[in-house]
């Protein structure tokens, strides 16, 4: 039986898309340290995104812009993301573990597992390639929309990132739902 895991990466932010990964491992993937991605470190990250690559017998990672995120919800964007994922993918699974407990529609069977990334090493991959394809995203905005501190804080809700926001406003890529956000939008001076 041919099972993929799936995670993704950015629901949190308040910028940019939300990831999604989708990746079928061999079970002699020697993957050495793979873990959830947020227990490793940038550079054990960087490491394994190549390795999950190289190894898997299939993966795919796939996003939700930062506009869908806007038009359909958060949550509804990470399902249509892992919908991308799992469709993505040049082998069809036929089970697909997913991180969390909520599920998106999949052609093949779907089970949920919470914490799942530090429990089944498909997940584990998953959650390393959607977190590094992400963060390598945010580093872009950071050369497009400088003052924000996108490098640092990948675009999370952080103190830094909030006076930014207050002092410039949100850029192009922020999410116009997020109340951080709207509050923002709100306290922006009116030009005459």
């Amino acid at each position: 039986m041919l099972v993929c895991g799936v995670d993704e990466a950015g629901r949190g932010p308040l910028a940019g898309s939300v990831y999604a990964a989708a990746v079928i491992l061999p079970d002699d993937h020697g993957l050495i340290g793979l873990d959830d991605s947020k227990k490793l470190s940038e550079k054990q990250r960087e490491r394994l995104f190549p390795q999950i690559k190289e190894r898997a017998l299939a993966w795919s990672i796939a996003f939700a812009t930062h506009e869908e995120i806007d038009q359909i919800n958060i949550l509804q964007a990470t399902m249509l993301a892992m919908q991308r994922a799992v469709a993505g993918l040049q082998t069809v699974p036929d089970k697909a573990l997913i991180d969390g407990n909520r599920a998106p529609k999949l052609a093949c069977a779907v089970e949920t597992v919470v914490g799942g990334d530090a429990l089944h090493a498909c997940i584990s991959a998953a959650s390393v390639l959607a977190k590094v394809a992400r963060d390598h995203e945010v580093a872009e905005y950071e050369t497009r929309w400088p003052g924000y501190g996108f490098a640092q804080h990948k675009g999370y809700p952080t103190a830094a990132h909030l006076a930014a926001l207050k002092a410039l406003g949100p850029c192009p890529i922020h999410r116009m739902s997020f109340g951080p956000v709207r509050q923002a939008v709100a306290q922006m001076p009116l030009w005459d």
